[in-house]
C-alpha cells in the first residue's frame, strides 16, 4: 500500500524537489527506548549534533571535508569487502555514486553512503546492534548472499519479524551501504537516525536503493542493519585496507 508513496519519497528526495532534514527532540520515550533518563538523552542529542562545540557549524564543516575525502576514494572503487568476526561480504559499487551525509539532509549525520549493484552481493553479514521494525526488536541477525539475494537468514531475537519483511517485493536484496562516521555517538539507542551514524560501524539495508546513489532496486521497505567494526572490523576496496578497527587507515 505504501509503495507508490515511498517511490515518490525517493525520487523527490533524490533530485532535491523535496527539502527536508531529519532531526530529533529529545522525549521521555526516546530517552527510556534508549535506556537513559531524560537528562542524559538530552546530553547525548546535543553532543552527537556537535552542539556543545564552541562553533558547530565549523564542526559539521570539519565533517563535510573529511567525509569528502572518504568518498572522492570511494568513488573510484569497484569491489568493496567488509570483514570481521562474523561478517565477510563483498559487493561492487562501480559506477555508483557514494555520498556525503554531513548534516544536511540529517541531524545528527556522519556517514558516507551508496548502493550496491544489485548482483553483486556476496558473503555472510552479522549485524550486532539490535534494530527495531515496527516496534519490535531484532537482534543478532545474520544474513547469507548469493549473487545479490539473501538466501538464508537468522537471528538471536526476532527472527520472525526478518522472516515477514522478507515477503516484501525487493526486501531480499540490498538498497544501501554505508559506513558511520560521528564518533560522537559511541552507543546504540533503538532510534536509527542515530545507530546508522554510530563511529567504528558499517550498515547495510535491506530494500529499496537511494536513487542518488543511482541504486535500481526497489521496494516498499529500507531496513538499516549495523555492524560494530571497532574489533578487528576490516574494509578493503580494491584489494587494499583502508579501515581497520573502526577507523580509516589511508588518509
Amino acid at each position: 500500500a505504501l509503495s507508490g508513496i515511498n517511490q515518490t519519497y525517493f525520487t523527490r528526495t533524490a533530485d532535491r524537489s523535496l527539502k527536508r532534514s531529519l532531526c530529533q527532540y529529545p522525549t521521555q520515550a526516546s530517552a527510556q527506548e534508549a535506556g537513559m533518563s531524560l537528562e542524559e538523552y538530552q546530553q547525548f542529542v546535543f553532543n552527537a549534533c556537535n552542539l556543545f562545540a564552541d562553533d558547530p557549524e565549523g564542526e559539521w564543516l570539519k565533517v563535510r571535508a573529511s567525509q569528502q575525502k572518504v568518498v572522492d576514494y570511494l568513488n573510484k572503487a569497484d569491489v568493496i569487502q567488509y570483514k570481521s568476526k562474523k561478517t565477510d561480504i563483498t559487493f561492487r559499487v562501480k559506477d555508483r555514486i557514494w555520498m556525503n551525509s554531513d548534516g544536511q539532509t540529517n541531524m545528527p549525520s556522519g556517514e558516507v553512503y551508496s548502493a550496491p549493484i544489485e548482483d553483486s552481493v556476496n558473503g555472510v553479514a552479522f549485524f550486532d546492534y539490535p534494530i527495531v521494525y515496527m516496534g519490535q526488536d531484532v537482534h543478532n541477525v545474520t544474513l547469507w548472499v548469493e549473487n545479490g539475494v539473501i538466501v538464508k537468514w537468522d537471528a538471536e531475537r526476532g527472527r520472525e519479524v526478518i522472516d515477514e519483511v522478507m515477503k516484501i517485493p525487493g526486501a531480499n536484496r540490498f538498497g544501501e551501504v554505508a559506513i558511520g562516521t560521528n564518533y560522537n555517538i559511541q552507543r546504540a539507542t533503538k532510534n536509527i537516525l542515530f545507530d546508522e551514524k554510530i563511529g567504528g560501524s558499517i550498515h547495510m539495508a535491506v530494500g529499496q536503493a537511494y536513487k542518488q546513489n543511482g541504486g535500481l532496486n526497489q521496494s516498499a521497505i529500507h531496513w538499516d542493519m549495523i555492524s560494530d567494526m571497532r574489533d578487528g572490523g576490516q574494509i578493503i576496496v580494491d584489494g587494499e585496507l583502508m579501515y581497520e578497527n573502526g577507523k580509516f587507515i589511508i588518509f
